[in-house]
């Protein structure tokens, strides 16, 4: 028996990377899908070796963390990417991607690419926001490598995973970071402003000792209805320093007396943007519930 980590999964096959650097094509037990338990890339599992580099997966090791979407077991972080340009930046979607990361208690690095076409000062605006709200954020231009030595330092040591819309240069980070595998990358469409979806399906990459990267498909709708109304207040970072100071401790921050979030959107301390986005979303969980009643 060995154990190893699953690199790739296609088809019911499985790639588990074995400590000495060897791949090895595994099929699950079929006890696993008696038990309703399908191996994740990710997954730190038992292996028995039967022939010249195939053999079958014999255990699967307690997971510390699993994303649904995309389908990775054991990440320690996610690395957000979002384009400075070309697209634009949507606020929106990368609050509700943020609030995703929360929900997971993932650590989190914002990477804002595509620097180049930064003609507005656009970086300095995102990064006084989301550096306010508590998160690692960082310029990048994969064309040029800028920021390329600060991601890899973020990375040391950790499993992350890759996240963020199509179009803003994933896989062109990808490709910076790492030489095994050359990810496809693809332009933006003019017709709809956002990019092509290139990457078909996870996969980890070993960078270094204990560094691995996942590269993901692109997406653009993240459903927030599975959160209760009262917990999403905590998936915003900077709120959380003054939820104790309210005057109900029911507060959900919408318009109570004594609400010390929206004292503090008014001071300056909380972005505005971040908390008409956490208004958005809370109101799309209530509409939720009383359209599934």
């Amino acid at each position: 028996m060995q154990e190893g980590i699953i690199v790739k999964g296609i088809a019911g096959f499985y790639y588990v990377e074995l400590p000495d650097g060897q791949t090895i094509e595994c099929r699950a037990r079929g006890k696993f899908r008696k038990d309703n338990i399908v191996p994740l890339v990710g997954d730190k599992v038992v292996i028995e070796v039967i022939g010249s580099g195939q053999g079958f997966i014999k255990e699967i090791k307690e997971r510390k963390s699993q994303l649904i979407r995309p389908p990775v077991a054991n990440v320690d972080q996610v690395v957000v990417v979002f384009a400075l340009k070309e697209p634009d930046i949507s606020f929106t979607l990368l609050d509700r991607l943020l609030v995703h990361v929360e929900e997971n208690n993932l650590d989190c690095i914002l990477c804002f690419n595509k620097s180049d076409l930064d003609n507005d000062g656009i970086f300095e605006k995102v990064n006084k926001i989301y550096s306010q709200a508590g998160y690692k954020v960082i310029k990048t231009n994969a064309l040029n490598k800028e920021g390329i030595d600060e991601l890899k330092d973020f990375l040391k040591g950790k499993i992350s995973v890759f996240a963020g819309p199509s179009g803003v240069g994933k896989s062109t980070l990808f490709n910076c970071l790492q030489d095994k595998v050359v990810m496809q990358t693809g332009s933006v469409s003019e017709k709809i402003g956002r990019g092509r979806h290139t990457t078909r399906h996870a996969q980890l990459i070993r960078i270094s000792d204990e560094t691995y990267l996942v590269d993901t498909p692109g997406f653009s709708v993240l459903d927030l209805s599975f959160i209760e109304p009262h917990k999403l207040q905590f998936d915003f970072r900077e709120f959380r320093d003054y939820l104790t100071e309210c005057k109900f401790s029911s507060c959900l921050h919408v318009k109570e007396k004594g609400c010390a979030v929206i004292q503090n959107v008014e001071l300056g301390n909380i972005s505005r943007s971040r908390y008409e986005n956490y208004l958005e979303f809370l109101n799309e969980i209530f509409e939720a519930r009383r359209t599934n009643r």
